[in-house]
């Protein structure tokens, strides 16, 4: 019987490449997102379904699992895919824009995998993998709130994975660097302002940010690659970092110590 995967935040990038990924591989795969009435090209893709899931509306996440087991029979893989990032100086962002970041790259994510566990604990199996980042091992200027959420989803899949082993559910991380999708543009907001301090800092990032996205070393289907390792592994390994600038920057912070490392972004940035 072909294992089911339900996918959150699968409308594009690393969730949509996922989808066609394990579906080519034979699975079953639940791909959601908020608007499934808009996306074309999934669903023309087989064993895959579309359903309508918003991580901030828990009768919209109990409806997607209900449906998914409905459609499928189980599912044996939850993906925590969706989630955006919040780039800009820390002074400039609005509580409401720190909240909604906090909503749906944590909260939301909370929330899925609170609303899928009586499932696994019913069937005694299950696989949880989160997309965390690079950025929640390693922090750059400007990222102050994108970075925490990543840093709550680093510790929160750590500890839960001590309550769920024991029931036969286990919780991975996967860890990107940069990925070519278009996480700049569409799931990247941007806040700005106008204190003359941070005039050299936020130039910089924007430079930076607006560079050629096609030379991040790792695609959306590396991702989806260790993705599928990750949900078809009966290894215990829990974190998974994509790519060569992920794997050297873990690396050089855990040689260097944080003070050194520190040391080596500032010069990269010139502050």
């Amino acid at each position: 019987m072909a294992k089911t995967i339900l996918i959150t935040g699968a409308s594009s990038g690393i969730g949509k490449e996922t989808a066609f990924y394990f579906a080519k591989k034979g699975w079953n795969v639940a791909a959601t997102m908020r608007k499934p009435q808009n996306e074309k090209e999934l669903k023309e893709t087989d064993h895959l379904k579309l359903f309508e899931l918003d991580v901030l509306n828990t009768g919209s996440i109990q409806k997607a699992i209900e449906a998914t087991i409905t459609a499928f029979g189980k599912i044996d893989v939850l993906l925590n895919n969706a989630g955006y990032g919040m780039a800009g100086v820390m002074e400039y962002a609005s509580k409401e824009s720190i909240q909604h970041q906090f909503d749906v790259n944590v909260f939301g994510l909370f929330e899925v995998t609170k609303q899928i566990l009586p499932h696994f604990r019913q069937q005694k199996s299950g696989r949880i993998i989160n997309i965390s980042s690079m950025g929640g091992r390693v922090s750059f200027p400007l990222f102050t709130y994108y970075h925490a959420t990543k840093y709550a989803v680093e510790g929160f899949s750590e500890s839960l994975n001590y309550e769920l082993n024991p029931l036969g559910i286990d919780v991975k991380l996967i860890e990107p660097g940069g990925v070519q999708t278009d996480f700049a543009g569409r799931s990247m907001n941007f806040v700005e302002g106008n204190l003359t301090d941070y005039n050299q800092i936020q130039n910089k990032l924007h430079n930076a940010l607006q560079g050629d996205e096609a030379a991040f070393p790792s695609k959306p289907t590396d991702v989806a690659k260790v993705i599928f390792e990750a949900a078809t592994t009966s290894s215990k390994k829990m974190r998974y970092l994509v790519g060569k600038d992920a794997k050297m920057m873990v690396r050089m912070k855990k040689i260097l110590g944080t003070n050194n490392f520190q040391r080596l972004v500032k010069r990269h940035y010139k502050l």
